[in-house]
């Protein structure tokens, strides 16, 4: 049975189905988007305006993977649960178009009835990205040939960054509002109105929160469903506090759920607006008991690190929840583009300083991405005898470490005008540096380990060998998109610190892996300060610096064109997006 697509479509959006409205909807979805495209209003087919004329190279690149939902071993009453929790997360999918590219959403719901071979491949490439930006190329439009904006549609076009601080500098009782989370920021006139989430997006959260109740009735488990309704009641406030000191209480829960706005990678202008994603999680026992090892080192982990002490609180007494969880429906900033495989929420720093946070591990991702790309990427582009011992155990460990490193390090920034938020005090870069972080920082957590006598020094060596063959994976999504931008800079200072070399006769690159303690070392130090100063000169120098593409290895990048970039997920429910 198939979640219906009647239970998430808001009334107004079925009217989008009655012909007699759909000739004139047409045009005036279409008629903004083609004056920036083509002057030739003739054309038979939307796709025959401005659109890259290689989206089967484009498609290629993506392979779709089926996650389907194993109904075996569930009862009646927790498959009906599970569809309610598709329901609201089909309302996120909503919000997230609204957030990343309103433009791009008129184009792909206009292309609905269209059976032209372009417009359906174009519809397609659409619903890949989220937007009429390609992830994999820099973020440049696929169709038109305006670039992506650095605030989405968060913010309203044209405003800079350097516009925001003289209007706060000028309205100091406004800077909390229009530095939010969540709002976003329109103008009336001269005046920048910051407009709460919850309000801007109430055709949607409320049916999504309506969604979780209906939810939370269905639960056997009284936590759970404590924290659907606190969820619910977040959706309608923008006050996820609660909702998610709840969500870390629960104890190895059969059903799980994320659906919030938490991650801010669609805001590239101040580096702090969130974007809704949402997935339906269901407990995978066995894998999951694999982890607890790891929980009881994350205080010491925190404690060894190469940074002031003072800029390190403490992690004992705090919960660190671990979930090796099936996903077999996501939609937001979990569906489009990359493809996650781990997550390290909530991402509120109060929320890290009262409890923690909870590291989930997406495990039919994960074996996706490793089985499809990771191992054949290595088995091209690493030396031969490196690349065997590439292995999904060790790609998990570095996953695992990365996931927990977010929580590690600085709490806040020691700026000079005060304690600020990491992600306000860095800005736009903080997407990046923070991946980087947790990248680098949990390989400095593996080596701690090996030292410690917790895992093995050949174990040390596979896990660094499969976090590099996982670098070249997600270089290739390119320096736009944070992961990629973060991978290539660790890439190109370990190449510079001699950690991985290459191979000029064969093109192929190897870790010397004696030199990668050091070079991992300094590079948390460096990045975990960038951090803990706030301090967005440095930390825009360096990137600048080292999140470059060399020649050499973009040409052997351009080699493996027929290994996909990522998988696109292929569920066993209904999507909508209205």
């Amino acid at each position: 049975m198939l979640s219906r697509i009647n239970k998430v479509v808001p009334p107004l959006s079925r009217n989008l189905k009655r012909p007699a409205l759909w000739p004139m909807l047409l045009f005036f979805l279409i008629a903004p988007l083609a004056t920036q495209t083509s002057s030739n209003s003739q054309t038979s087919s939307i796709s025959d305006l401005k659109v890259a004329p290689d989206l089967d190279a484009r498609l290629a690149r993506f392979k779709p993977i089926n996650m389907p939902f194993h109904q075996e071993g569930l009862s009646p009453r927790e498959v009906q649960l599970v569809h309610k929790l598709v329901d609201a997360a089909n309302y996120i999918e909503q919000i997230y178009w609204r957030q990343s590219d309103p433009e791009g959403l008129k184009l792909y719901l206009s292309l609905a009835g269209s059976t032209n071979p372009h417009d359906v491949k174009l519809r397609h490439f659409l619903k890949i990205n989220g937007s009429r930006y390609d992830l994999v190329d820099e973020m440049k439009p696929f169709f038109g040939t305006n670039s992506a904006p650095l605030g989405r549609a968060l913010y309203p076009p044209g405003l800079t960054r350097e516009d925001i601080e003289k209007y706060v500098q000028q309205h100091p009782d406004q800077k909390a509002a229009i530095y939010s989370d969540f709002t976003v920021v329109r103008r009336k006139g001269d005046v920048l109105v910051a407009v709460p989430y919850h309000v801007e997006f109430a055709e949607f959260v409320k049916p999504a929160a309506a969604a979780l109740r209906e939810a939370a009735g269905l639960s056997d488990d009284p936590g759970f469903a404590k924290f659907l309704r606190l969820r619910a009641d977040a959706l309608l406030t923008d006050d996820y506090y609660q909702s998610d000191l709840a969500w870390l209480d629960l104890k190895n829960p059969k059903f799980d759920l994320i659906l919030a706005p938490y991650e801010t990678y669609l805001d590239n202008l101040l580096g702090v607006k969130t974007s809704y994603g949402a997935a339906v999680l269901i407990r995978n026992e066995q894998e999951s008991k694999k982890l607890e090892m790891y929980q009881k080192y994350v205080p010491d982990l925190q404690e060894a690190l190469p940074l002031d002490k003072a800029d390190l609180p403490s992690k004992r007494g705090h919960l660190t929840p671990m979930e090796v969880m099936d996903a077999p429906f996501r939609t937001g900033d979990l569906l489009h583009g990359y493809q996650s495989v781990a997550d390290n929420l909530p991402n509120d720093a109060r929320v890290h300083a009262a409890k923690g946070s909870k590291k989930i591990f997406f495990k039919n991702f994960m074996d996706a991405r490793v089985n499809e790309i990771i191992l054949p990427l290595s088995k091209r582009l690493m030396r031969e005898d490196q690349a065997a011992k590439a292995s999904e155990e060790g790609y998990l460990a570095s996953t695992l470490m990365h996931e927990i490193s977010h929580e590690l390090g600085p709490n806040y920034s020691r700026t000079p005008t005060g304690q600020r938020e990491i992600r306000e005090a860095i800005g736009g870069s903080f997407s990046g540096l923070e991946e980087a972080k947790a990248d680098v920082v949990g390989m400095f957590g593996l080596q701690w380990l090996q030292a410690h006598d917790v895992i093995s020094k050949e174990k040390l060596e596979e896990d660094y060998i499969s976090y590099v063959a996982g670098n070249l994976r997600t270089i290739r999504f390119g320096i736009a998109e944070p992961h990629g931008r973060a991978e290539m800079m660790e890439f190109s200072y370990l190449s510079e610190q001699g950690a991985i070399i290459r191979d000029a006769a064969t093109g192929r690159y190897a870790v010397v892996v004696e030199k990668m303690a050091a070079a991992i070392a300094a590079l948390a130090k460096e990045l975990l300060e960038q951090e803990a100063t706030g301090d967005r000169a440095r930390s825009e120098a360096w990137f600048t610096k080292y999140a470059v593409l060399p020649p050499e290895l973009q040409a052997a990048l351009g080699k493996v064109s027929d290994i996909p970039v990522d998988v696109e997920p292929i569920y066993s429910f209904e999507e909508a997006i209205q």
